[in-house]
């Protein structure tokens, strides 16, 4: 079992930065991948950003440039420094992990229970 905790939220005035963390606990897994999505008031879950153990990355279009994730040295915390914070950058904020399980094949995701931005103008 896979624990992810988040920190980082908050209130910001548009223009402004924000960075998020999440850190992964427990044992008997790998990570594979980890990234953060998101969903807004009324709207679907979209991924925002993941990473690759490898620090390959894949960012959704409307966050490139202004945000970055980045894995901590133990390659068990993931962040994303926010910034050029804009209005519908409002949202809850998801830590997720792709881990491989240490006993069974395949592979197992794990979702934070979130953390929410609101950018006001």
């Amino acid at each position: 079992q896979v624990q992810l905790v988040e920190s980082g939220g908050g209130l910001v005035q548009a223009g402004g930065s924000l960075r998020l963390s999440c850190a992964a606990s427990g044992s008997g897994y790998s990570i594979i991948t980890m990234g953060w999505d998101r969903q807004a008031p009324g709207k679907e879950r979209e991924l925002v950003a993941i990473i690759g153990s490898s620090g390959s990355t894949k960012y959704a279009d409307s966050v490139k440039g202004r945000f970055t994730i980045s894995r901590g040295n133990a390659q068990n915390t993931v962040y994303l420094q926010m910034n050029s914070l804009k209005l519908e950058d409002t949202a809850d904020y998801y830590c997720y992990a792709l881990v491989r399980p240490s006993d069974r094949p395949g592979a197992v995701d794990y979702w934070g229970q979130g953390t929410q931005v609101t950018v006001s103008s």
